[in-house]
């Protein structure tokens, strides 16, 4: 009788609940969690708990091909979209410039350091052993060192990269179905991240020194949120960098809400101009959870990050770590040690440092000459990249197809943004090209692309 219904339903709909198919058929309890077994078992029907019976979705195969559309329903409607991150990641092809990624090009990268680094690690007796889940104590000093204050090894935990962290510090810090306040614009891997967590990110306007503190205290008001996210110093996109007034004011705002503050300073290593010190520095309460990472700095490959947090929160983080993946492994910890301790270390910020200065101002150079009807939000003190405002009369994706056309890879503004965006936006990176001609290039064919949108 239930395998006639469910014939007569259409594959997604729900079958009458257990107590309904009793009533209708009057048989009892036991007969009906029996049917209901039998009909799983033939693939009719999917049962989700504490949702109910649906009929599966028709099974047909041609040609011998596997027909795997009864995922849709098992799956549910929980989505995990990683396709602004993954465009982000695309190296684009030998005849497009890039102006647009996270990492610095391969000419910038310190690889034959961080080869002789990883020789001198694989040399340590104990590099294949088991690490200390928490990271190889020495290196888990070093990010408390970088990190400033009064933070020892003991407040650190690392990880596999920055990305890492953050997906770690969202699904600890707040549960599932509650807002995360964030700058907008922000950093489109930690919206991912966060919606992939089962959160709900919160839009806190930003001006050229970074985010309003008004705002902030209000956010916090209105939503109840219980973390926030920032980037305060060469904030991704904009390249804004957080007073030191205003540090102090986002952290007192913070704490009389009860919340906490996940700094992400991974761009400190990118500054060419003094900027202020880590909001964890200035924290004596343990509003804030600092994420440093070596990968941006260093190469895509260098999945190492520290993840700094004081009492509960750290506990939480560290068994975060262990349920995932245990630990990162002890030969890229040990390379990564080896690199900060050598004097290759600050040899290679120092030469980043005068590079990316000549990079930046090259570009906004470009900018200024072939693309006057474009506005620059502002010229950073160091990063990768220059938030550009476009005439209010173009439209966004258009220009950027139009730029791919023309053999330039830019980055859309909407991704950026956890709402709809105030205008057209687009970020344009200098570190991803490989010599400096390129940007000039890159800004023409883009000025090209612009004409024709």
């Amino acid at each position: 009788m239930i395998r006639e219904e469910t014939a007569r339903l259409r594959p997604g709909d729900r079958l009458p609940s257990s107590r309904e198919l009793m009533r209708l058929h009057g048989v009892s309890p036991v007969t009906v969690s029996r049917a209901l077994a039998r009909l799983a078992a033939e693939g009719r029907v999917i049962t989700r708990p504490g949702s109910g019976t649906y009929v599966a979705p028709a099974v047909t195969r041609a040609g011998g091909t596997a027909d795997l559309s009864w995922q849709t329903v098992a799956l549910g409607d929980r989505v995990v979209d990683d396709a602004e991150v993954s465009g982000l990641l695309t190296p684009p092809p030998d005849d497009v410039i890039p102006l647009t990624g996270g990492y610095l090009n391969p000419a910038l990268r310190p690889a034959k350091a961080l080869s002789a680094a990883a020789t001198r690690a694989l040399r340590r007796p104990d590099v294949w052993a088991l690490p200390p889940l928490s990271g190889i104590p020495e290196l888990r000093g070093w990010f408390a060192q970088e990190a400033g204050g009064d933070v020892t090894s003991s407040d650190a935990l690392v990880v596999s990269g920055g990305q890492s962290a953050l997906t770690h510090a969202f699904r600890a810090l707040t549960a599932p179905g509650t807002p995360i306040l964030v700058e907008t614009p922000t950093y489109p891997g930690a919206l991912a991240a966060a919606r992939a967590a089962g959160l709900r990110p919160t839009a806190v306007p930003m001006d050229r020194d970074g985010v309003r503190p008004e705002l902030l205290a209000e956010a916090f008001a209105v939503t109840g949120a219980r973390v926030f996210f920032c980037q305060p110093t060469l904030h991704n996109p904009t390249g804004a960098t957080l007073t030191l007034e205003r540090r102090g004011q986002v952290l007192a705002i913070a704490r009389a809400a009860g919340a906490f503050v996940v700094e992400d300073d991974y761009a400190r290593y990118f500054a060419t101009e003094p900027v202020p010190p880590s909001m964890i520095s200035l924290d004596a309460h343990g509003t804030v959870v600092h994420v440093n990472s070596l990968t941006k700095v260093l190469s895509p490959s260098m999945r190492v990050a520290g993840v700094v947090a004081r009492g509960p929160a750290a506990r939480r983080l560290r068994a975060s770590q262990v349920v995932e993946s245990f630990f990162v492994a002890r030969p890229l910890q040990e390379t990564a040690l080896e690199f900060v301790g050598s004097p290759a270390w600050p040899r290679h910020l120092a030469g980043l440092g005068a590079e990316l200065t000549t990079r930046r101002n090259a570009l906004a150079a470009a900018l200024t000459a072939r693309l006057p009807a474009a506005g620059i939000h502002l010229l950073p003190r160091g990063g990768l990249h220059l938030w550009v405002r476009l005439p209010p009369d173009r439209d966004e994706e258009t220009v950027v197809e139009a730029a791919r056309r023309a053999g330039v890879m830019v980055s859309q503004g909407r991704i950026y943004y956890p709402a709809e965006p105030p205008g057209p936006r687009l970020r344009l990176t200098h570190s991803a090209a490989l010599r400096l001609p390129e940007l000039a290039e890159g800004v023409r064919r883009l000025a090209t692309a612009l004409e024709a949108a």
